[in-house]
């Protein structure tokens, strides 16, 4: 005969009933079927290329633009070399020299991905993707600029002293 314990979870904050256990809820292996997600808050995840750190070089030099003494006495801007391409990319978004490594890396693979797979890398396509959903929003609106501008004449030409047609 089991013992029903308290258990307070941590997603929900509510009490529920757990038999007595050794092993914590959280920690106990999933039932079969179940996946976990690890990877929380990527909208998509797109294939680029693996970076291989062999072929890289990473230099850090002073970064340029706003910011004063701050700005010119760190070497927080991070230049990424891709060896076998000589793809450069630099980098210096934030003052972190650690974030400014990891967006360095995130453009290096988008890079990378234009560069191996051409005209068929994912990031164009989505850059075109979105060209074509501007072009086709601005097309509806003038559409509807140019349906509101002729209702507009034909009221006027309706409302003129000489138009009665009864």
């Amino acid at each position: 005969m089991s013992r029903l314990l308290p258990f307070i979870s941590c997603v929900s904050r509510r009490v529920m009933w757990t038999g007595c256990t050794s092993v914590p809820p959280l920690l106990r292996p999933l039932p079969p079927g179940l996946s976990c997600v690890f990877a929380a808050g990527k909208k998509d995840l797109i294939d680029l290329p693996v970076l291989n750190e062999d072929e890289l070089e990473e230099q850090f030099v002073r970064g340029s633009g706003p910011g004063g003494q701050a700005t010119n006495k760190t070497s927080n801007c991070v230049v990424l070399k891709h060896i076998p391409t000589g793809t450069i990319v630099k980098c210096h978004q934030t003052r972190s020299v650690d974030i400014n490594r990891k967006r360095a890396r995130d453009i290096m693979r988008e890079k990378l991905d234009v560069v191996y797979k051409g005209e068929l890398s994912e990031v164009l396509v989505k850059k075109k993707e979105s060209e074509q959903r501007k072009q086709q929003k601005r097309r509806k609106a003038n559409q509807n600029l140019e349906r509101k501008r002729l209702f507009k004449e034909a009221l006027s030409a309706d409302s003129k002293p000489g138009n009665d047609t009864v």
